[in-house]
């Protein structure tokens, strides 16, 4: 015999689904449209992109799905993904901030940050300070040394 109760508190604990978009945050259902070299457009969550390259005129968005080149500046979409918790790190990367596992010093005021599919950036003096971002509370003695 089940509970009702029990089963009242399992269906709200329940994430909301796809099937039931009304119930969906914008943030979970926030895409961004990349135009395909085929003349197509595909959608893909901003949660799925892990960093942003610079590649001259072009950027290449690097997600779990693979690599998307788009014409545009690394300094255009830095503004367009902020609000989903990009930051600028080099003068030619924006990552993810919730794909970032760790900081780990590389020379006087450089830094190495490794994502959580173990792909590696170089952080550059100019842009230490947006570290700071990457976390709302820093913890431990010198937590990121004069960052």
């Amino acid at each position: 015999m089940v509970d009702s109760g029990m089963l009242t508190q399992a269906k709200k604990a329940a994430p909301p689904s796809a099937s039931d978009p009304h119930k969906l945050s914008r943030k979970q259902t926030t895409r961004i449209a990349v135009k395909t070299r085929e003349g197509g457009v595909l959608f893909i969550a901003p949660a799925d992109v892990f960093a942003v390259v610079a590649q001259g005129n072009y950027v290449m968005l690097q997600g779990e799905s693979g690599s998307h080149h788009m014409r545009e500046s690394i300094s255009v979409m830095e503004g367009k993904l902020k609000p989903f918790g990009f930051v600028r790190i080099h003068r030619s990367v924006l990552v993810n901030k919730f794909w970032v596992e760790e900081i780990r010093p590389d020379g006087p005021g450089k830094y190495l940050l490794r994502l959580r599919n173990d792909r590696e950036f170089n952080v550059t003096r100019t842009y230490k300070q947006n570290l700071k971002s990457l976390a709302e509370l820093w913890l431990g003695n010198g937590a990121l040394h004069d960052a």
